[in-house]
């Protein structure tokens, strides 16, 4: 009997011990999941404030771009009608070259006459030159009475 006994109180004994040993084991194990539970919520609270500020810039980079957006619209119509603009000018500036170019071909006309009726100018001053020659030298008229 005191054999069972002895077997039982050191069954019971090894049971015990293995159920603290265990016990220990899992209050150590549990001490740590909070220790990380804890570390998680810390990096949850941290990112949840890198992403409110991630939105944040978000928000102002989308009121940014919309402005720029806004801008470049403005830009484009301005650039638009100064396009429209510089285009009638161009055309009522070939209108004038056309208008010049007839007219320097009524000039060149002009001068052509001019010049012509010069030419004939010119001969009949020769003529009327060599008619007062004959009239004021009458011995260039009669060569034998030189």
């Amino acid at each position: 009997m005191v054999i069972v006994m002895t077997a039982a109180f050191s069954g019971m004994g090894m049971f015990m011990y293995n159920m603290g040993h265990d016990m220990s084991t899992m209050t150590v194990s549990v001490k740590r999941m909070g220790d990380d539970v804890h570390l998680m919520a810390k990096d949850m609270t941290s990112m949840a404030g890198q992403m409110v500020l991630m939105a944040k810039s978000m928000v102002e980079g989308q009121k940014s771009m919309g402005e720029d957006f806004s801008q470049v619209g403005a830009d484009m119509s301005t650039m638009t009608n100064s396009m429209t603009s510089m285009g009638d000018d161009m055309h009522a500036m070939g209108s004038y070259i056309e208008k010049m170019n007839r007219n320097i071909s009524q000039m060149t006309e002009s001068m052509q006459r001019m010049s012509n009726d010069m030419n004939v100018m010119n001969a009949s001053m020769g003529r009327m030159n060599h008619d007062i020659n004959k009239f004021t030298k009458p011995e260039s008229m009669m060569p034998f009475m030189r």
